[in-house]
């Protein structure tokens, strides 16, 4: 491993953030998955977590919209909700879920400091109920246009983004790890291994 490569790991490592995550719901498109991987490798999300109820396991995801992200992330998968839900709450305090609902909170208002995990839901039927009464809170992403949707990447990107800007006030990316060593190090190892190319 060359010297540059190593202090790239250890950069982005170093600004890893374990107590952020999304859950995707049944989302259909694995291009949809894929890009929000890279939007998640982008802020710094180590661990992702897949759920698929109504829709088989996805296989593979779209290499060309992730940009090779999946490789960088720790990606669960699941095909049973109480089990995803009872293994997101052993690690994130709150629970948010993108559902237009009632007491449905700005984006703006959500505090991004404490652990946090996002829901966001299959592009067409948005989250199941079954989900929903797992989750702590609805939110929204304010909208003044016609058409009151956004593309499932694009509502995660600024999401995460939102993330992102409180996290970096709060001294979150100050390039001290907040991983545990362990799994820095296991990380590390993993990431050494993987061509150059990636």
């Amino acid at each position: 491993m060359t010297p540059q490569r190593k202090a790239r790991i250890t950069n982005v490592l170093n600004h890893r953030q374990p107590d952020l995550t999304l859950l995707l719901e049944n989302v259909h498109d694995p291009h949809n998955i894929s890009a929000v991987m890279r939007t998640a490798d982008a802020v710094g999300i180590q661990e992702l977590y897949i759920l698929n109820t109504v829709i088989p396991p996805h296989k593979k995801f779209g290499k060309k919209s992730s940009a090779s992200a999946a490789g960088w992330l720790t990606i669960h998968q699941f095909t049973d909700t109480e089990a995803c839900m009872q293994a997101v709450k052993a690690r994130y305090s709150k629970i948010y879920a993108t559902h237009l609902g009632q007491e449905a909170h700005s984006l703006y208002d959500l505090n991004f400091t404490q652990p946090v995990a996002l829901v966001f839901g299959n592009e067409h039927a948005g989250i199941t109920a079954e989900c929903l009464s797992h989750c702590d809170a609805n939110f929204i992403i304010p909208q003044v246009g016609m058409v009151q949707s956004l593309n499932i990447s694009v509502a995660c990107a600024i999401s995460l983004y939102e993330a992102l800007r409180q996290r970096t006030l709060a001294g979150y990316y100050n390039g001290q790890s907040r991983l545990p060593q362990a799994e820095w190090e296991r990380l590390s190892t993993q990431w050494g291994l993987y061509p150059e190319e990636e």
